[in-house]
């Protein structure tokens, strides 16, 4: 499977926060999920690798393009939504589509207007009177409306409700549908990677800790829940993390077969997308 988008060994520093080493692919036909906490570093990662921010070194690789070499015929083939906005608020979606329009030579006027329609958005409307929903629906409408080819979103559902996130998720399957596409989507709200996600990556402190396919991903771990008192040096070595009450444990594991040969009658439950996040965060402290 050829990757859309290759990045190694991609080095950044904020103040006291740094990309270390950043290196991860994207498949061509797949939905990637980009988790990690608030402050892990997806959002300096997707602004560094967009050449929004300069790095401090690394390579960045598009369609097989060097970043550095090919900007803006890159860009030229992928969308981007952002997530802390960057229209004139006081234009109407009219005059902002005529700002943005003429960068994309493969703009196409109907697909812009096709969406407006679907979105309900009103051309003449002022920018500055829209909801946070309705801002993240019309960035969309730009970046699907240059026939692009990779979509990169950052936190594109949070803070919106659960209708305009169904909508959106919905949005970016028929996107995929389409074929030969692809999407980086970060997030911390893992719901919605749950119902889309094909690819999963993780980043924690600049680190990206795993890449994998979701269903290998959600496969390999489990919850385990059972009575406290089978917890004790060996056992805990078994689990990312445990929590542990009056009642009982629970704990996530990668090891299930061990944990049921020496923990008896223990509940295992198949796990969420956060639950593995978490569970990575806190075994990576031990």
């Amino acid at each position: 499977m050829e990757s859309i988008l290759k990045v190694s060994d991609l080095n950044k520093s904020y103040g006291d926060f740094s990309l270390s080493n950043v290196s991860f692919s994207l498949p061509e036909g797949c939905i990637t999920g980009f988790i990690g906490v608030n402050g892990a570093g997806k959002t300096t990662t997707l602004r560094t690798i967009l050449e929004l921010t300069n790095r401090t070194s690394g390579h960045i690789e598009f369609f097989g393009l060097d970043m550095q070499s090919h900007e803006q015929k890159i860009k030229n083939r992928i969308g981007v939504v952002l997530d802390d906005g960057y229209f004139y608020e006081e234009l109407s979606l009219a005059e902002m589509k005529s700002i943005i329009a003429p960068a994309y030579t493969s703009w196409c006027e109907q697909d812009f207007k096709n969406y407006l329609e679907r979105f309900n958005l009103n051309p003449k409307q002022k920018i500055n009177t829209l909801s946070k929903g309705m801002k993240m629906k019309y960035a969309l409408a730009l970046a699907l409306s240059h026939k692009a080819e990779l979509l990169i979103m950052d936190e594109p559902t949070s803070g919106l409700d659960p209708l305009i996130r169904s909508q959106l998720l919905t949005m970016l399957t028929d996107y995929m549908n389409s074929g030969g596409k692809g999407v980086f989507f970060s997030t911390h709200i893992t719901s919605d990677l749950d119902k889309i996600a094909d690819m999963l990556i993780m980043i924690d402190n600049g680190h990206i800790v795993f890449q994998e396919e979701k269903d290998t991903l959600l496969d390999y771990y489990r919850i385990v829940k059972g009575d406290v008192r089978y917890l004790n040096a060996e056992t805990r070595k078994l689990f990312l993390s445990t929590t542990e009450t009056a009642f009982g444990f629970s704990g996530i594991t990668k090891k299930i077969s061990e944990v049921q040969r020496l923990i008896p009658d223990v509940v295992v439950e198949r796990p969420t997308i956060e639950d593995i996040m978490l569970g990575s965060i806190e075994g990576g402290k031990k």
